[in-house]
């Protein structure tokens, strides 16, 4: 090669989904999250953690009957704090449903089958992590002598990506971006990135969150954001229905294994589908409230369209952020016509958030295994509670009843407190 010339950039790698993993009020599991939201089964009700008496919220979607112990093992429960437990209970589901065989093996050494550790990433967000061992600590531990030599380690919040790392023996890139509600979906689309560069052949990636503590509930209730129908929570997130008073707080975790193209075929891997764009922006407005006319969200949506080479009319289904809020979602459905022009009337859309409620740090990772899943099995689970229509959200939401269709493309939106926007396009294979 001659003096002064530059080598050629590597082609970019495609990067598919080949494992999925959940944590969630509706179930433990894919399996179980699924059925509930093809099913408007909602997983919300009543706060059994704490005392609630004469609060405004009293509605929370916990996860329940996690065996962490049985998972895990009681000495590795100890060190963990509970976004950790789940982030890693879903990490394992992903990577036994992506062929890898987790079992024993884990944390004992690398099996046969096990990705190069030095080209497997993890990449794990998350929105507040710890917090809940932070307050813990904070009221009971007053004689600052007695604190757990344990608390830190079970509170910093890049200790799931950390966690899941050492279990996996996972020696490349890791990660943390805690973006709030957009965490899930900057984690994936971080992970996405590397692999197409050729940083990582595999990398585990979503988001976690376990922040249902009375200082957490109570800070979103004063905040007036979330919902107050305690007497119906089954029915109380309502995307995109004229009737929504607010979110309704959940926990949890979702994960998936992103993977080389080329890698998983030489594997034989069941590939579900293509990651094929990413984009993030901001919308620099306020620390709370969408941009006027979702310009952040819609600019979002169109450059990862066109990071993905797709045009507008090719995308069929939107999963939607939907928080059940009365700001995000009329500015959602102002920025999905915004970036889809004419075939906004044309699109299906649908917020999960009315089964599984607002999972925070966890929504995007939960939002993108029911979006390639929407793809894989030819079916857009619904809105649950859409019932009466809102003049400012005039597009088709798929209200209460899933719809059996072809999903060629489709699009995960993520959206977060400080105008922080994260979209995933997702392709069929």
């Amino acid at each position: 090669m001659r003096q002064g010339t530059l080598r050629p950039p590597p082609a970019q790698r495609r990067v598919v989904i080949t494992g999925l993993g959940c944590v969630g009020p509706c179930g433990n599991d894919v399996a179980s999250t699924w059925d509930a939201m093809v099913a408007a089964r909602s997983g919300i009700g009543p706060i059994t953690r704490f005392d609630v008496t004469g609060w405004a919220t009293q509605i929370a979607g916990e996860v329940k009957d996690l065996d962490a112990t049985a998972l895990l093992g009681a000495r590795a429960v100890r060190r963990l704090g509970l976004f950790m437990k789940y982030a890693i209970v879903a990490a394992e589901e992903a990577m036994r449903d992506s062929g890898f065989d987790v079992g024993e093996q884990v944390g004992s050494g690398t099996p046969e089958d096990w990705p190069d550790p030095e080209r497997l990433g993890v990449y794990i967000g998350s929105g507040i992590g710890g917090f809940p061992e932070i307050v813990h600590a904070a009221v009971t531990d007053v004689d600052r002598t007695r604190v757990s030599p344990l608390f830190i380690p079970r509170s910093l919040i890049n200790l799931a990506t950390g966690q899941v790392a050492i279990r996996f023996g996972a020696q490349g890139p890791s990660l943390c971006v805690a973006t709030a509600c957009a965490v899930g979906n900057h984690a994936i689309g971080e992970a996405w990135r590397a692999i197409r560069d050729g940083d990582a052949d595999v990398i585990v990636a979503g988001g976690t969150e376990a922040s249902l503590d009375p200082l957490g509930v109570a800070g979103f209730m004063n905040m007036r954001a979330m919902s107050r129908r305690n007497d119906t929570p089954e029915s109380a997130s309502r995307p995109f229905d004229k009737d929504r008073d607010g979110f309704v707080v959940s926990e949890g975790a979702g994960v998936l294994v992103l993977e080389e193209l080329e890698h998983a075929r030489a594997r034989g891997a069941r590939i579900y589908c293509e990651l094929r764009g990413y984009a993030a922006t901001t919308d620099a407005h306020h620390i709370t409230a969408p941009a006027p006319g979702g310009a952040g969200a819609a600019r979002c949506m169109e450059l990862a369209m066109r990071k993905a080479a797709v045009n507008p009319s090719e995308v069929d289904y939107v999963n939607a952020h939907g928080t059940s809020t009365p700001a995000n979602d009329a500015a959602e459905t102002q920025a999905i016509r915004r970036a889809f022009g004419a075939h906004a009337d044309g699109l299906t859309i649908s917020s999960t958030k009315g089964v599984t409620g607002h999972l925070l740090g966890a929504a995007g990772g939960i939002e993108a295994v029911a979006t390639c899943l929407a793809m894989r099995k030819g079916v857009v689970p619904p809105t649950a509670n859409l019932l009466t229509p809102d003049p400012e959200c005039d597009l088709d939401y798929v209200p209460r009843e899933a719809r059996s269709m072809p999903v060629r493309v489709a699009i995960s939106n993520g959206f977060g407190f400080g105008g922080t926007n994260a979209v995933l396009v997702f392709g069929a294979i």
